[in-house]
């Protein structure tokens, strides 16, 4: 499951970067060349853009908490060191304490 989620979560800041890239900056980096003759078709897709963006985002966001909590159950599963150590000292013989 924890590998599965891993996957998603690595397809979700792929589609991430590439959502945040297209998307038209003030400076006009890679907002792929709209003119100004498309204003409101460029004006929708940035409407549309963002609001993909935003969810992918939140997938993102929840998918990465996911693999946290689901890792952390796996991890209390195992011992502490100092439960281990407790474990190794109870094995040994005990010495006897004189009153």
């Amino acid at each position: 499951m924890e590998n599965l989620l891993v996957f998603v979560n690595i397809i979700l800041a792929v589609i991430l970067i590439i959502s945040i890239l297209l998307q038209r900056s003030e400076g006009g980096a890679l907002g792929l060349g709209v003119s100004q003759d498309n204003f409101t078709t460029a004006r929708s897709m940035g409407t549309f853009l963002t609001k993909f963006t935003a969810i992918i985002a939140t997938l993102f966001i929840v998918c990465s908490i996911a693999i946290v909590a689901i890792s952390r159950d796996e991890l209390r599963e195992t011992q502490s060191v100092l439960e281990k150590e407790e474990e190794e000292n109870s094995n040994l013989p005990q010495i006897p304490q004189t009153k």
